[in-house]
């Protein structure tokens, strides 16, 4: 029986963040489309806990007897280590150096916006996504807007597939205590990119409450302020009653790739006021409220509009639900089984 080996490495990172949600989603959703005969693995490195990577439907986690720095390492310096399988699927650049590989890439920021990330993380993901572009069979990318930023920046032979994210069906909701009756809502790791020490500038400016869902990342950003609740990492069940609670979703990123957390707000019934990153835009079709990047009143602005006055509210809610059922990831998965058959087809030649 063919195998379709997904590594399933970020969902044991220390902050798997939306490349976690997207490895896990797509994971599944490959397992409940898989063509007739094919089986989906996942692949992990030696870990304390690989079973913290189960993921609904696909087989494992098979556990590579590297642990996560050595099999960084291994490929990063080319070391042909092949994780087995017919075919196998990467939800982020690290993937092995060559071998009928389709590898997600989900942003540029590597090269558009490096001070927001750290030089070694930058330098690395550069090395990687060049190598994917050069090597890989397939390259997969959330957005036009990544692909032409990946043409610009990294071009190479590796035929580029837009494949876009999809929406998580959230869970029955658990309650979370002493939430503010409205508030305004961030989703997303905490760090230099996401824009949100802006964001926590132009809610003081309106005065009103800002609640954070995400972990701590990297840069020592620090939101504390007397109207703001930093929640922290929540379950998708409490992240259910968090979201559709909101009265508003913020995205004021200076990047993204994609921006998970804009459509889940949509497709939750919930207004979204974003920023003008190229992804972001082309994701939210015009369902959302668009301001300036870094633009503290042109935020706080935007924000004022949609909590106090209810025709913007309603207009942009009734456009992001329309919106958002544009994303599923059954879509993604069956796309990307269409890159994993014609890679297959190509080396049968």
């Amino acid at each position: 029986m063919p195998n379709l080996v997904v590594l399933t490495e970020q969902l044991l990172a220390p902050v798997p963040g939306g490349t976690g949600r997207y490895t896990r989603e797509l994971a599944a959703a490959l397992a409940a489309t898989a063509p007739p005969g094919w089986e989906v693995t996942g692949v992990v490195g030696r870990h304390a806990d690989p079973a913290a990577a189960e993921v609904p439907g696909v087989l494992g986690p098979r556990v590579l007897p590297l642990p996560r720095r050595a099999l960084i390492a291994a490929w990063e310096h080319g070391v042909p280590y092949w994780p087995g399988g017919d075919a196998v699927h990467a939800p982020t650049p690290l993937a092995p150096p060559r071998g009928p590989v389709v590898v997600t890439v989900h942003d540029c920021v590597p090269w558009t916006h490096p001070e927001t990330l750290t030089p070694r993380g930058a330098a690395w993901h550069r090395k990687v996504i060049g190598r994917a572009v050069a090597k890989a069979a397939a390259v997969v990318v959330p957005t036009a807007a990544v692909a032409a930023e990946l043409r610009r920046y990294a071009p190479g032979p590796a035929p580029v597939r837009v494949v876009p994210n999809g929406v998580t069906a959230l869970p029955a909701e658990e309650a979370v205590p002493d939430l503010p009756d409205r508030y305004v809502l961030a989703i997303g790791t905490i760090e230099p990119r996401k824009g949100f020490d802006v964001l926590v500038a132009a809610t003081a400016e309106i005065g009103v409450p800002l609640v954070v869902v995400g972990p701590r990342g990297w840069g020592g950003v620090d939101l504390r302020a007397p109207h703001v609740r930093l929640l922290g990492r929540l379950s998708d069940a409490r992240l259910a009653h968090v979201l559709r609670r909101a009265a508003v979703l913020a995205a004021p990123s200076l990047a993204e790739g994609f921006g998970l957390p804009v459509v889940e707000a949509m497709a939750a019934g919930v207004p979204v006021v974003h920023s003008d990153a190229p992804a972001l835009v082309e994701v939210a079709g015009g369902a959302g409220l668009v301001t300036p990047r870094g633009d503290r009143a042109a935020l706080a602005a935007a924000l004022r509009s949609v909590w106090s006055e209810p025709g913007v509210a309603d207009r942009i809610t009734a456009a992001g639900k329309a919106r958002a059922a544009a994303f599923t990831w059954a879509d993604a998965a069956r796309a990307v089984w269409e890159l994993h058959v014609a890679v297959g087809r190509r080396r049968a030649v």
